[in-house]
């Protein structure tokens, strides 16, 4: 072989030094006029600049020029390929295993794993891995369980990372990296104690990657530990680790403190400015955080997506419609319109603020629809109430090649939950497990409120009995859940059991604990309950506990300590607590105490029909027609409307909604027939209508057909000529069920021998052989 004048080590000089395309090539020309374009130390030293370069097709082509390149030359155009995303590392390693006589190392399973494209290919070079023995490699075990994470299969990169006897510092980092981004925050923080508690050594990366996850889960004490430990391992002033304390004791509301560490670091970087920006809009300091982004623009640093998303007040949207506006106007200037954290941010912030036009709008003009995108989007139909929108919206994301993550499913169980969509809920369930999505303990608390809140507290038990692992809002879930069926003793046990437990009650678990009270005659109890919630946990009550307090002393027919207690209360009652009390006065016919109540909620909420219909009802169990139709006049005269009662019913999947009197679905003739036929039945066996509410200037025979033709008993009566004999009739009514309705649910479940399971606007009852749950207490 000739060579020129120029040494490998010039050449190799030459290469190191060149910063430009044109240099290389120049210096490439030298190689093959020298005849070192066969070397393969200069030619992996030249191929490896080429990718530094971003020139990865002359890369590609100088690797296939060589003849026979070795294994260290592989494993650099493998690592360099995978920075581009219409190269194929993956390619390169299947031609390396068919077309060369060597063999795949470390390195090479490492880069060729962190450039899969997606997951069924990475569990194809896993298998490789396994079988050549490098799957217990700290750096191939880094890439799998960086790449598991990566498309949202924490189950298989928890036991990648399990099986590694001896891990290195890297590997935990990764671990946590990949729990934090995919929102499984508790595993995260635990994986981080597990690295302390086995003397791991930390570095600034380990606390700056766990520290978002105690961000979100507001977890002020696990924090200010981790900040002392970082002051003891001496990275406590890293500008990284501030910046992530900063997040900490923002999201914790200790935005004083949050200043503070950002006026620690002394060239805050746009990072610093856009963690403190999104403290002071997460604390509703809007002003603050518009304030520092002006300073932000003044100092002429460039602000970045994450500013803007820092900037929009998601957490406290109300009232700032017109910033939010203001924000979109910039960002379709400035082009972060076209960034999807931001479009997603503005999507949910309009959902918040109930411009739910202007959300989708945003959502269907954004050119790259993330997970998160579809995530917001279904989340605002769901608060919003517009929930068979959302079922509609996610059945479209399953069209698509989008994978949900545990946020999608927690917010379209949601959706089931409110809609009492229980087949679409089981449809839900069994995707989790076919598609192996993680049921993390967020999902699984979900599952338990979509089967509590769809009729079927028994799999609602037995996933809670089952977890392994739970917080505190599953347990609430559960008690909750119990309360609504009427299972006020199991409530009770439960919520003991959780306090044995060593579980802190939240503000929502004795509301739901009291809710169970009061939906099952249990005063001593709830009475206990609310004074150890005030007197030992140090809990102020809010106006629904004083509601749910109201409410199980006046259904005992205790109106008068009713009475008493609200007067007693020490910030001024509103209408959701003389509501429940003017509901009370209608159970037990109470006119006396109904009149205190009801003048009171005309003067807080005079626009609400509701409150009129109760005490019009009152009246007309008393038999006062004259007063009833007074207060009917006033209706009429303010010109408000009774929300109209409708009744849902599932049969083979599908929805089908019934209002009073409805003729217009195609099997009418047939249910009325059926009605028809089991009202005689009633009849025979003592049925009487409850007509005592109906208008006073009605034939008692023609009140008697208006409340024949209940939405509920349709909806029933469909069941019953659609369904199997025997089976369950599951059904949901808007509104709270009428005492007639509740009466004829009795007699048709003995009638028809039929479990019926009726949810209204309270609660759950289940009708069996003439009784119902609630023990006719509702």
């Amino acid at each position: 072989m000739i060579r020129g004048d120029i040494s490998r080590n010039t050449l190799l000089a030459l290469i190191n030094k060149a910063c430009t395309f044109p240099h290389l090539a120049e210096t490439h020309a030298q190689l093959i006029r020298n005849g070192y374009h066969h070397d393969l130390a200069t030619v992996t030293k030249l191929t490896q600049k080429l990718f530094d370069v971003g020139a990865a097709n002359h890369a590609r082509a100088l690797f296939f020029s060589v003849p026979k390149p070795d294994i260290f030359l592989f494993n650099v155009v493998i690592k360099g390929l995978s920075f581009f995303p219409n190269a194929s590392s993956v390619s390169l390693y299947t031609h390396l295993r068919k077309n060369t006589s060597l063999s795949p190392d470390n390195f090479t399973y490492a880069f060729a794993v962190a450039a899969c494209p997606d997951d069924k290919l990475g569990m194809c070079l896993h298998t490789h891995a396994v079988i050549d023995g490098f799957a217990s490699n700290l750096f191939v075990a880094s890439a799998l369980v960086d790449l598991y994470c990566k498309f949202s299969r924490v189950g298989y990169a928890r036991k990648v990372f399990d099986k590694i006897p001896e891990r290195d510092t890297v590997l935990w980092n990764t671990m946590i990296t990949g729990l934090v981004r995919n929102c499984c925050y508790d595993d995260s923080v635990q994986v981080f104690r597990d690295m302390v508690a086995q003397k791991v050594q930390l570095d600034s990366t380990t606390v700056a990657t766990v520290l978002p996850a105690v961000a979100e889960m507001q977890e002020g004490k696990v924090g200010m530990g981790i900040q002392c430990l970082a002051l003891k391992l001496g990275f406590h002033f890293d500008d990284y680790v501030l910046t992530g304390l900063i997040s900490v004791f923002s999201k914790c509301g200790d935005v004083d403190t949050a200043k503070l560490l950002f006026g620690m670091i002394k060239k805050p970087d746009l990072v610093s400015y856009n963690a403190m920006i999104s403290g002071f809009s997460c604390n509703g300091e809007t002003e603050c955080g518009v304030k520092l982004f002006r300073e932000l623009l003044v100092s002429g640093e460039r602000v970045s997506s994450s500013t803007m998303v820092g900037l929009i007040p998601v957490s406290s949207p109300f009232g700032h419609l017109h910033l939010a506006c203001c924000i979109q106007g910039f960002c379709v200037k400035s082009g972060f319109i076209l960034h999807p954290l931001v479009s997603t941010a503005l999507t949910t912030i309009y959902s918040r603020l109930n411009e739910i036009d202007l959300a989708r709008r945003l959502f269907d003009e954004s050119s790259e629809k993330t997970v998160a995108a579809w995530n917001a989007m279904i989340s605002g139909y769901t608060q919003n109430g517009l929930t068979e929108t959302a079922i509609s919206l996610f059945q479209e994301m399953m069209a698509t090649d989008f994978i949900p993550n545990p946020v999608t499913i927690t917010s379209i169980l949601s959706a089931c939950a409110q809609l009492g969509a229980l087949s679409f809920g089981k449809w839900v369930h069994q995707l989790i497990t076919s598609k192996n999505l993680e049921p993390n303990i967020y999902v699984l608390t979900a599952l338990i409120d979509m089967y509590a809140k769809c009729g079927n507290i028994l799999e609602a038990w037995q996933l809670f009995d089952s977890m392994s692992e739970k917080n505190t809002v599953t347990w609430n879930t559960m008690i909750f859940g119990y309360g609504l069926h009427g299972y006020g003793h199991e409530a009770l046990q439960l919520f003991n059991e959780m306090l044995e437990l060593g579980f802190q009650p939240s503000s929502v678990t004795f509301l739901s604990v009291l809710y169970a009270c009061s939906h099952a005659g249990l005063v001593r109890e709830g009475d206990e309950i609310f004074n150890a919630m005030v007197n030992k946990y140090r809990i102020v009550p809010l106006a629904e506990h004083y509601a749910c307090m109201v409410d199980i002393l006046g259904r005992a027919g205790q109106l008068q300590k009713a009475l008493e207690f609200v007067r007693r209360m020490p910030v001024e009652p509103g209408p959701a607590v003389w509501g429940t009390l003017l509901g009370a006065c209608m159970i037990h016919k109470d006119t006396k105490i109904a009149r205190v109540a009801s003048e009171r909620l005309f003067e807080l909420d005079s626009g609400s029909v509701g409150y009129y219909v109760l005490l019009s009802n009152i009246y007309s169990a008393e038999r006062n027609f004259p007063k009833a139709a007074s207060v009917r006049e006033v209706v009429k005269k303010r010109k408000l409307s009774k929300t109209p009662g409708c009744t849902l019913i599932e049969v083979n999947g599908s929805p089908h909604v019934f209002v009073s009197g409805d003729r217009s679905h195609s099997q009418a003739l047939a249910i009325y027939a059926k009605l028809e036929k089991l009202t005689s039945k009633m009849r025979e066996m003592g049925y009487k209508p409850e007509t005592v509410t109906a208008l006073h200037d009605v034939e008692e025979e023609e009140k008697e057909l208006m409340f024949n033709v209940h939405s509920e008993k349709l909806a029933i009566a469909f069941g019953l000529i659609t369904s199997e004999p025997g089976t369950e009739i599951r059904i949901i009514k808007n509104l709270r069920v009428c005492l007639d309705c509740h009466t004829a649910t009795k007699f048709i479940s003995k009638i028809t021998e039929r479990v019926i399971v009726v949810r209204d606007a309270n609660r759950f009852h289940h009708f069996k052989d003439g009784t119902c749950s609630c023990g006719d207490y509702w």
